[in-house]
């Protein structure tokens, strides 16, 4: 099988090393710099500097993406969620399964709402069969061959027959669903929610809130994606479910870095500028906020995070605000 992976941050480059040793990959890296560099040195310096690439894993970037598309059974878009137009509009015209990455809403364009992946893809390739993989995973223990499980979301079966295809080894196990729609709100939702659990654990709140915190933040990803059109059960699982804990708890994730950095005082720029890497819950939770508002879906948590990344509240009021909401049933 040969696949060609386009982008080479940490979680492309993760994916390609994890697949060259069963198949054919390329590894597509945009800028000219970072490609010599993957040549020369043999490993991704700026994101997965432990991780040396096999030897047989292919580095391009010169010429265009599209035609070299064409010579592969896969092709996977390993680009922030704000580089995915882009992309999917030079592969409109492939008739390859195509995924993507990305979790998280795109910044709004024409209309007054940011979308998913899959609406993107719907707005400018709707003739694309395409998906997303997603699920409870770090790129840097994907990379290391750390036992993983990840979701091949999909309404259509040639692109989920193509991720496991790809993808699915003793290490790194992959389950196919085609509820794209509740795959990608749990995806893009949880790093919101993420942001607050890591404020509660930076004002040191204790294991008891944040137990409470990623509880009532699966219910808010439950209404929402439901609302949207996913089903209830894809929350119970690896995309829903597993990402929340993983992502809210896990001293890996980006989004949980944020909140403890607030919690400690610092500004939201420095929050983001420590980081290195793109931290999407920062970015896409005012429009979750947003699409939940439009469609009458009650987010206080997402809400409230909101107003802590504008500047609004700070980390002790948020807290306040949420503990001090009327009582209401537990199914609301």
């Amino acid at each position: 099988m040969k696949l060609l992976v386009l982008g080479a941050g940490a979680w492309g480059t993760a994916l390609a090393v994890s697949a060259a040793d069963r198949h054919a990959v390329t590894l597509w890296a945009r800028d000219p710099a970072q490609r010599r560099s993957l040549r020369e040195e043999r490993c991704n310096r700026r994101y997965l500097p432990q991780v040396p690439l096999p030897p047989q894993l292919r580095v391009a970037g010169e010429g265009d993406a599209a035609a070299l598309a064409a010579g592969h059974d896969l092709v996977v878009i390993a680009a922030p969620m704000a580089g995915l137009r882009g992309m999917l509009q030079a592969l409109a015209d492939s008739r390859l399964p195509i995924a993507w990455l990305c979790k998280g809403f795109e910044a709004p364009q024409s209309q007054p709402f940011g979308l998913l992946g899959h609406e993107v893809q719907a707005d400018v390739a709707p003739q694309l069969q395409g998906g997303a993989l997603t699920g409870p995973s770090f790129a840097l223990e994907v990379a290391l061959r750390r036992p993983t499980a990840l979701v091949a979301a999909s309404p259509h079966a040639a692109v989920r027959d193509a991720l496991v295809a790809a993808f699915h080894s003793s290490e790194l196990r992959v389950y196919a669903n085609d509820d794209l729609v509740g795959a990608e709100v749990g995806g893009a939702v949880k790093n919101v929610l993420a942001i607050a659990t890591g404020l509660c654990d930076g004002l040191s709140l204790g294991l008891n809130a944040r137990a409470a915190l990623v509880t009532r933040g699966l219910a808010e990803i439950t209404r929402l994606g439901i609302a949207l059109g996913g089903r209830a059960e894809t929350f119970m699982g690896l995309s829903g479910l597993g990402d929340l804990v993983l992502t809210a708890t896990g001293d890996l994730s980006r989004n949980r870095k944020v909140g403890l950095l607030l919690a400690q005082g610092h500004s939201l720029q420095q929050a983001v500028d420590s980081l290195g890497h793109v931290a999407e819950g920062v970015y896409c939770a005012r429009t979750v906020v947003a699409r939940a508002e439009r469609l009458g879906v009650d987010m206080p948590v997402a809400r409230a995070v909101v107003e802590l990344l504008d500047g609004g509240l700070r980390p002790a009021d948020a807290v306040a605000r949420l503990m001090g909401r009327d009582p209401a049933a537990e199914g609301r």
